[in-house]
């Protein structure tokens, strides 16, 4: 049983990855590429606390739900849909009725005390700033599983912010008043039963637009181009995720009559945050699945930075930062991630890592190629002739804050301290000589 055991965690660790296209049928190869991803969206999603993401998401969520609902709930009254809306609302909450219903109860109560006055600016300012909280924290969750380093621009998240609100409440409107009004079963009777389109409505219309939903956001919300061929399964795969998540709240309420019993109609409190905190795991693993499928690039995609030795990291980082400063000497395009991962076969997450540090060494800077930066280039921070292999290294060493409040010439300021700044000195000067272009 163990030699077993030792043979499948050898393929899954290297055997796995080992194998060609030409090696295998088209089939197998396509199961084993599917295996791959799989493989490493676990280990990423096990590995990068994704769990505390959905709990700060969780928590962001239930502080917001009342302020978005509310908004949705005014605007439908408004176009005269508000029943609609509540029947939907209803029916995404089927899996829990009794948090629906207070939720509901809240939001009225909610409408009913911010019709004027002080109390309206202070509830359209609360509820404003719950709302950026939540999409700003949805942001830093998706920027975080793509390895995106620089957050949108105030202007840009203030006109996608409020795009994405807005479409929400006509997702909202458009869902109820398809869903409740039996629109969709009307326009095609003609063609299909009457108990096949309730059937569709009710159950396939569900799905689909569940995952139209996370497609969607898949695309939307990191920082960065997101190919829709990298989102389209995973989002499929999420949306029928939520619906099955909903199916087995619905079936196992019956188990849940002694937790019930229990707490009473505080129940719904916790099994509705245990539900909320299940929706954003399911929707970060998908996040995950989609930042895997856009960039696997065989098995250098696990490759991390903080397994390489010091002197490693330099020499990468000298051989990397060169190739940035030839190519700005030559007057061609700058490079991007990808392009440099392509020339240097270094993995792209450990180029992303040591060009966020140059970054932040002000060794090199990057222009966006579009207002996503999904070409974002890098280029010399500073003039050619200044950027030797010393003064990199002098940078990066130097990059950070001294945050120890300790006198340290009274340890350092001895003659064997003294002698080693002095070989140090000499032997960055040495290095001063070599120029990063001429590497």
């Amino acid at each position: 049983m163990k030699k077993t055991l030792d043979t499948i965690c050898l393929f899954f660790k290297v055997d796995m990855w080992q194998i060609r296209r030409e090696d295998v049928s088209p089939i197998v190869y396509l199961c084993l590429m599917v295996l791959k991803r799989l493989v490493v969206t676990v280990k990423f999603f096990t590995t990068r606390s994704v769990t505390d993401l959905a709990s700060a998401l969780t928590y962001s969520t239930l502080l917001a739900i009342v302020p978005i609902l509310a908004v949705v709930f005014a605007i439908a009254r408004g176009f005269g849909f508000s029943k609609y809306i509540e029947v939907w609302f209803r029916d995404a909450l089927s899996s829990q009725p009794q948090a629906a219903e207070t939720i509901i109860g809240f939001v009225n109560s909610y409408l009913v005390h911010t019709k004027g006055g002080l109390f309206l600016g202070i509830g359209l300012v609360f509820m404003l700033f719950t709302v950026l909280m939540l999409i700003s924290n949805i942001e830093k969750a998706f920027n975080r599983i793509w390895q995106v380093r620089h957050p949108r621009s105030l202007f840009r998240t203030i006109t996608d912010y409020l795009a994405m609100f807005f479409l929400v409440h006509c997702y909202c409107g458009n869902f109820g008043f398809v869903y409740s009004d039996g629109y969709l079963c009307a326009r095609y009777k003609r063609i299909c039963s009457a108990r096949s389109c309730d059937e569709f409505c009710n159950h396939g219309y569900a799905y689909v637009l569940m995952s139209g939903v996370f497609v969607c956001l898949f695309i939307f919300m990191p920082n960065t181009k997101v190919n829709f061929s990298a989102a389209f399964f995973p989002g499929i795969l999420s949306g029928i995720a939520m619906q099955l998540l909903q199916v087995f709240y619905i079936h196992s309420q019956i188990f849940l009559s002694s937790y019930n019993a229990i707490y009473g109609s505080f129940a719904a409190l916790p099994l509705f945050m245990l539900w909320v905190q299940i929706s954003w795991l399911i929707c970060l693993f998908g996040a995950e699945l989609s930042y895997t499928s856009q960039n696997m690039e065989s098995f250098d995609l696990m490759g991390q930075l903080d397994e390489l030795s010091y002197r490693y990291r330099m020499m990468l980082s000298a051989l990397i930062l060169g190739k940035v400063c030839k190519r700005f000497d030559e007057g061609k395009p700058a490079y991007t991630v990808v392009e440099l991962k392509l020339e240097t076969n270094i993995p792209v997450r450990i180029v992303q890592q040591l060009l966020f540090d140059m970054q932040n060494a002000n060794l090199v800077t990057y222009v966006a190629g579009d207002e996503k930066e999904a070409q974002a280039r890098y280029q010399p921070a500073v003039a050619l002739k200044h950027l030797t292999l010393g003064y990199m290294m002098s940078r990066l060493e130097s990059a950070g804050k001294w945050n120890l409040d300790l006198d340290v010439r009274k340890h350092l300021n001895t003659e064997q301290w003294l002698k080693f700044y002095k070989l140090r000195r000499k032997y960055l000067n040495e290095l001063d000589e070599i120029s990063l272009s001429n590497l």
